[in-house]
């Protein structure tokens, strides 16, 4: 039969626990001055592990691109594509808009609007 430990829990084993089932910890700051409220904090901690934290459904800390070199990197990627298409986008519409060769006397005929 395991014994269990009838002495007080030493640190270590509480951040264990605490990590291991996760911690909430609220709270609010309210600044009130004369019945007129300045500034109100509302505080919430969640203290825990990072596998605790993600069966919580918690796992911004992947997505966060100043936080994760993937991130970042998929935001640079996606960034880089968005303005490849924007100027294939204006390319194309420069070509649509550009004027025609020069003819023999040079772009001169062209700009007066003689062909």
């Amino acid at each position: 039969m395991p014994s269990t430990p009838s002495g007080p829990a030493n640190l270590a084993d509480i951040l264990e626990r605490v990590l291991d089932k996760g911690i909430v910890i609220a709270g609010d700051i309210k600044i009130d001055l004369l019945d007129i409220e300045l500034l109100t904090i509302r505080l919430r901690l969640f203290v825990a592990s990072v596998e605790t934290a993600k069966k919580a459904g918690i796992d911004w800390w992947e997505t966060d691109p100043a936080l994760s070199t993937r991130a970042h990197r998929d935001a640079v990627d996606e960034e880089n594509a968005r303005l490849r298409e924007r100027v294939a986008e204006l390319e194309a519409s420069v070509e649509g808009h550009r004027p025609e060769r020069a003819g023999a006397d040079g772009w001169e005929s062209v700009r007066k609007g003689h062909h």
